[in-house]
């Protein structure tokens, strides 16, 4: 029989880690807000992946109820921010985040 290494606490946390740096060098680099909204999706999926990595780890619930409620806050910020930027680009479609910017009114 092969042995299989089951996956370790550390793991999870550096595949958040990784996840999270993937996120902030595309919200760093790209300059479509549609491509930086999937990013800052990805930087609150990674740190969800840490909440629930080291509560397993600890034994405790507390970290995965955190997950359940930024998930949510995620899923409207999604509506919300989704709408809008399909919005702006269908107006303009090759506007940028800096473009974005002029919206502050």
């Amino acid at each position: 029989m092969i042995a299989v290494a089951q996956p370790t606490t550390a793991w999870y946390l550096i595949l958040a880690a990784l996840l999270f740096s993937i996120g902030t060098v595309g919200v760093m680099v790209r300059r479509n807000p549609l491509v930086m909204f999937m990013c800052i999706e990805l930087m609150l999926n990674a740190v969800n992946l840490s909440f629930v990595a080291l509560a397993r780890d600890l034994g405790d619930i507390k970290g995965q109820t955190t997950v359940f409620f930024v998930m949510v806050v995620a899923a409207a910020e999604v509506v919300v921010g989704l709408g809008i930027i399909v919005a702006i680009l269908r107006r303009r479609p090759n506007a940028t985040a800096d473009d974005m910017a002029e919206l502050k009114g």
